[in-house]
């Protein structure tokens, strides 16, 4: 019969792993997975104790019951290295625990990423006496809806707990591990300020970092609703994100949630890497590392910053009136409806200033039932129903009603410089830019090379705010260009917005994008305009 199946971490299927299922008599059987994953053996229903091993991965023991027509699913964990800290975002002074896994002895470090990687302390080396004592126990079935929960078996010495306390500078820190054999990785850790330091404080985008995360085998991309009966043998036959002739993958009437107690290998920066070096690979180039490009060049050009968690914003921790500039930064895909209002109600009605310089900003709402999960609202359909410009207007306000413009398809995977329409506007200052001349040719970004304007573009829309003022527009093709804008409320509130996931990554090493963000920033800061 049938008992279940075996797969990895990222739910593909594993053969020819060994398992032995010993009864409550102390009677045992063996079986292998076959080439599916899929466990069959002769047993009656009831409770057992099954040992796993396969080469490659780590041997456990687990606990479960044989119940007929039911498939169990076993979770292998892979020899790699691999980690996150819990919880994921702190305030200065908070403690946290850092989860490891490895099967050989690693040193772990911590570091801060600003305009270069700052060492600031070993945290040690880390073995144990038993073999491979540090490798981390996975747990079986859907573990992207409930988290992996490392260190809470087998460290139950107050010795074995891995705490530290958070740093009193706010900022994007990460942990670095390193194995005798050379074996790198490493996590971010999002550290905010006690209290507010100075006048702009940065969000970093850890809903969507979340999202598309697919560590466990699910992400809001991959299985987004649910993960199926079977793990993956061949992605392209199988997963609905390659199969489907319409590539419509949200097509569900709910979606399981997605849990944030988790590793996030899409973040991973390699210990070489400096802010100045082109971003490569496919997740790097929206995500952390990208991100980290903003905060290198605001620390160059002076301006101090506090940094955030978008879950601090809809927590409350973030308190915006704090501030007087609040910077979202590439790709802030992912809010709850929380969010928006509050940082709506900050612009219209309290004279907050907004500057946008991501794409694809806002286009899905999510709601945090606690502080470990999120639940996306992609919708049943697949396509954006006529009358609607995203997944989140279909909850409620537009979010160009915000930002002054949307994500639309024009344009996408692309990337092209911008092409100024107004060069009289005092965001080119200092530019010597003239009407129709090109700026933003230069990059960081690897996926999508060209220019600022790329990876995914927003554009005004009929639900952005009707003095919207268009200073520039990408020249990516399909009139898919970005729309770089401004706009100012009646109570001293502005919002610029550039609309572009690359915009970021052009900071760095394109003058003109520099100056024309640095204009806006200053101006936003003078406090004779503010309020």
């Amino acid at each position: 019969m049938l008992i279940g199946y075996v797969s990895d971490e990222r739910y593909v299927a594993l053969p020819d792993v060994l398992l032995e299922f010993e009864d409550a008599t102390g009677g045992s059987v063996e079986a292998r997975s076959r080439a599916s994953g899929s466990v069959h053996a002769n047993l009656a229903p009831g409770p057992y104790t099954v040992t796993l091993a396969k080469p490659g991965f780590g041997s456990k023991r687990v606990r479960m019951t044989v119940e007929a027509g039911k498939a169990y699913q076993f979770r292998l964990l892979s020899d790699t290295l691999l980690g996150y800290v819990w919880p994921k975002w702190v305030r200065s002074g908070d403690r946290a625990e850092f989860r490891v896994h490895a099967v050989e002895p690693y040193k772990l470090g911590l570091w801060r990423y600003g305009l270069e990687p700052e060492f600031l302390r070993n945290l040690g080396w880390f073995d144990e006496h038993g073999p491979r004592a540090t490798m981390q126990i996975s747990p079986d079935g859907d573990y992207t809806r409930t988290g992996v929960a490392w260190n809470h078996q087998g460290y139950t010495s107050p010795h074995h707990h891995q705490y530290l306390d958070a740093p009193e500078r706010s900022g994007l820190y990460y942990f670095r591990a390193e194995t005798a054999n050379g074996q790198e990785f490493a996590f971010p850790w999002i550290v905010a300020p006690a209290k507010a330091t100075c006048r702009v404080t940065v969000l970093a985008s850890n809903l969507t970092w979340n999202a598309y995360n697919s560590f466990g085998g699910r992400s809001n991309y991959i299985h987004p609703d649910r993960l199926p009966a079977t793990p993956t043998v061949n992605s392209r036959q199988e997963i609905k994100r390659y199969t489907d002739p319409d590539h419509r993958h949200y097509d569900a009437d709910a979606y399981a949630p997605l849990s944030f107690d988790r590793p996030e290998p899409i973040n991973h920066i390699a210990r070489s890497e400096r802010a100045q070096d082109p971003i490569e690979g496919r997740s790097a180039c929206h995500l952390a590392p990208a991100e980290w490009r903003l905060l290198a060049w605001l620390e160059r050009e002076a301006f101090l910053y506090d940094y955030y968690a978008e879950s601090q914003l809809h927590s409350g921790v973030l308190n915006l009136d704090d501030y007087q500039v609040l910077i979202l930064s590439t790709h802030p895909e992912y809010w709850t409806r929380a969010m928006f209002l509050a940082v709506q109600a900050w612009v219209v009605e309290r004279g907050g200033r907004l500057m946008y310089l991501g794409g694809n900003g806002i286009n899905c709402e999510v709601e945090l039932p606690d502080e470990s999960t999120l639940v996306c609202k992609n919708g049943n359909g697949g396509l954006i129903p006529e009358g609607f410009e995203s997944r989140f207007h279909q909850g409620g306000a537009s979010e160009a009603s915000l930002l002054g413009v949307v994500f639309s398809n024009a344009g996408v995977m692309t990337a092209a410089p911008y092409q100024v329409i107004d060069p009289d506007h005092w965001a080119f200052a200092g530019t010597g830019l003239n009407q129709g001349d090109l700026f933003g040719e230069r990059s960081l970004h690897r996926r999508c090379e060209g220019g600022a304007s790329g990876h995914e573009t927003d554009k005004v829309s009929p639900s952005s705010p009707s003095n919207i003022h268009i200073l520039a527009k990408g020249t990516n093709p399909d009139k898919g260009g970005a729309e770089l804008i401004t706009y100012e409320t009646p109570k001293g509130g502005a919002v610029f917005s550039a609309g572009s996931i690359t915009w970021p990554s052009a900071l760095l090493v394109d003058d003109a994008v520099s100056t024309i963000t640095g204009n806006v920033l200053r101006r936003f800061l003078k406090s004779d305009q503010h309020k």
